[in-house]
C-alpha cells in the first residue's frame, strides 16, 4: 500500500493504518527513516489497544529508539501486549 493512502488511513484514526505507517517510518519504506515518527503514529496505535504496537512500543523504550529508553516503561507496553494474547510479548 502507498505512504499517501496509509497516511490517509492514519489520520482518520485507523489504528492499523497508524501501526503501518509507524513501520515505514522506522525502516525507511518510502520515506525518509525517522524514529521519532515513527513513534509518534505507533503510540496512536498501541494507545488504541493494536496489540502489536504495544508490544512494537515496548520494543522502542527497551531500546531507546525514538522515545528515551526506560525498561519499566517498555515491560508496561508487553504487559498489555500479553493480556491480549499477543504472544511475542
Amino acid at each position: 500500500m502507498k505512504v499517501y493512502k496509509l497516511l490517509v488511513k492514519a489520520e482518520r484514526g485507523n489504528a492499523s493504518a497508524q501501526y503501518d505507517l509507524s513501520i515505514c517510518y522506522g525502516s525507511g519504506l518510502g520515506v525518509t527513516q525517522d524514529y521519532q515518527e515513527a513513534v509518534r503514529w505507533l503510540i496512536k496505535a498501541a494507545e488504541q489497544g493494536h496489540a502489536q504496537a504495544q508490544y512494537s512500543f515496548g520494543l522502542c523504550y527497551g531500546k531507546g529508539q525514538g522515545v528515551t529508553q526506560d525498561y519499566q516503561e517498555a515491560a508496561r507496553w508487553y504487559l498489555k501486549a500479553a493480556e491480549q494474547g499477543y504472544a511475542e510479548a
